[in-house]
């Protein structure tokens, strides 16, 4: 009896030690993972907020929910499939997708830059016009899950590519944590961002001096933080771009302008104290470089395009 209980509790132990093994092998790709798509994260987190602008206060967390729910079935019931089917019959093809997803983060970032330096404000559409506010939230609403779903698929693909050399219970396990982990991230941050304002009114309405100074200036800085956010993620979009489709350029042994982004990186990383920071900025540099050429070469496209089909 006792013997029979040791071997019961040798095999628990051994399923004990297996498991934990498991949930490392999971963490640690999901932390790869999530580590290279922290670009498209900060891109997703700085397009949201305008999707809960202009509507009134109470609603602003109930349109954060509802897009973070579409987020998560965008995730969980659309990519986490179609990944894990593409992992197991066509490994093949995630590179050639990536670089698509690359180039598409490219052409959408070298859009926003073209209609910052065009000045014009976005005015709103006639249909949006004639909508009731109930109306209007649920195409918002449509609209953010839409384009979170482009963005969530940009995630998958960067997260499969580093975890492709997994067990296919260990991608799944990963690419499940690091959609939940980076969508409860993003759009917590969100929540916050659209709030704040409202915080700031809250602060500033009290008694204390110092509360009231940080209310009312957190209610003006809004809406030059909600600028700087709009640069940062288009900017994240060129350097996650540009860089995914030099990597792939390197995959397919393209090797020259991969040879000249790592140049630049090994020459500025030698310059002394700051090499190593140096050395990064170079490397991000060359690739939003690169997915601005890439990006004005389809915007250039594009608009050919449309021009010859009038």
């Amino acid at each position: 009896m006792a013997s029979g209980l040791a071997a019961l509790l040798d095999d628990v132990a051994a399923i004990a030690k297996l498991a934990a093994a498991s949930l490392d092998d999971v963490t640690s790709a999901a932390g790869k993972a999530s580590a290279k798509a922290a670009g498209v994260v900060v891109d997703d987190a700085a397009v949201t907020p305008a999707y809960a602008v202009g509507f009134s206060p109470a609603r602003e967390l109930p349109i954060v929910w509802k897009i973070a729910l579409g987020s998560l079935r965008n995730k969980f019931f659309i990519l986490l499939p179609c990944a894990l089917l593409l992992s197991a019959f066509a490994p093949w093809a995630i590179t050639p997708l990536l670089m698509l997803g690359g180039a598409y983060l490219c052409f959408e970032a070298t859009e926003k830059v073209l209609e910052a330096l065009g000045k014009h404000e976005d005015a709103p559409h006639p249909a949006e016009l004639a909508l009731g506010s109930a109306d209007l939230e649920r195409r918002k609403v449509s609209g953010a899950i839409r384009t979170d779903l482009i963005l969530s698929a940009e995630i998958t693909a960067i997260a499969l590519a580093n975890v492709s050399d997994r067990p296919l219970v260990i991608q799944a396990a990963a690419l499940a944590l690091v959609g939940f982990l980076l969508t409860v991230g993003v759009y917590g941050v969100v929540a916050v961002i659209v709030k704040m304002d409202d915080i700031g009114l809250h602060l500033a309405q009290r008694r204390a001096p110092l509360l009231r100074r940080v209310g009312v200036g957190l209610v003006r800085a809004m809406p030059s933080a909600l600028g700087i956010l709009a640069a940062v993620g288009t900017a994240a979009m060129l350097w996650v771009g540009g860089g995914i489709i030099v990597h792939g350029l390197h995959e397919f042994q393209w090797d020259t302008v991969p040879h000249l982004v790592e140049a630049a990186g090994r020459w500025a990383g030698a310059a002394p104290l700051v090499g190593s920071v140096a050395g990064w900025l170079a490397d991000a540099f060359c690739s939003a470089a690169l997915g601005l050429a890439v990006g004005a070469l389809l915007v250039a496209g594009l608009h050919l395009g449309r021009g010859a089909t009038r």
